[in-house]
């Protein structure tokens, strides 16, 4: 049986170019939206995808004529089957300079919405769920724990993702 996991790890690097290759061919900056949702008991909403290795914060790309929160809404329903119910507190953008020169994220702080249930594994994402802050699982991105932990803790943003 193939080691998917690995191959994914070992090719991801790879995978990583030949997309914001191709995202500069066709735009001339990236912009994404990312979310941190949280329950009641302050957990926090967590994805793993299929394509890359590690925990993220739900979210994705803003496509071409899409404004961040219409991308914010899309993204939410399509990786946790969660809709917001009330308005998203936009916690900072960030240059994401690790993925390219080229790349920003708008956080948003999402306490109100609604799940009826966590989505069934699919070929994007193939785990997620909420997860205690003080207990993330193991592969959370740098820089999900660090949108985390400021908005959680306190702790200053940061310019850059992380």
């Amino acid at each position: 049986m193939t080691d998917l996991p690995g191959l994914r790890k070992r090719f991801e690097p790879q995978l990583r170019r030949v997309f914001h290759f191709y995202w500069r061919l066709v735009r001339s900056m990236t912009l994404g939206v990312r979310a941190v949702v949280l329950d009641a008991d302050n957990k926090v909403f967590l994805v793993k995808h299929s394509y890359v290795h590690g925990w993220y914060l739900p979210g994705g790309g803003v496509e071409v004529g899409e404004s961040f929160l219409e991308a914010l809404r899309r993204e939410l329903v399509e990786e946790g089957r969660i809709e917001l119910a009330g308005e998203p507190v936009l916690h900072g953008i960030f240059f994401n300079s690790h993925v390219s020169r080229r790349d920003h994220v708008a956080v948003y702080v999402i306490r109100d919405y609604r799940q009826d249930r966590l989505p069934e594994p699919n070929r994007e994402i193939v785990a997620c769920g909420f997860f205690d802050p003080a207990a993330l699982p193991d592969g959370t991105t740098p820089g999900t724990r660090l949108r985390i932990a400021e908005v959680l803790d306190g702790t200053p943003p940061t310019v850059t993702w992380r």
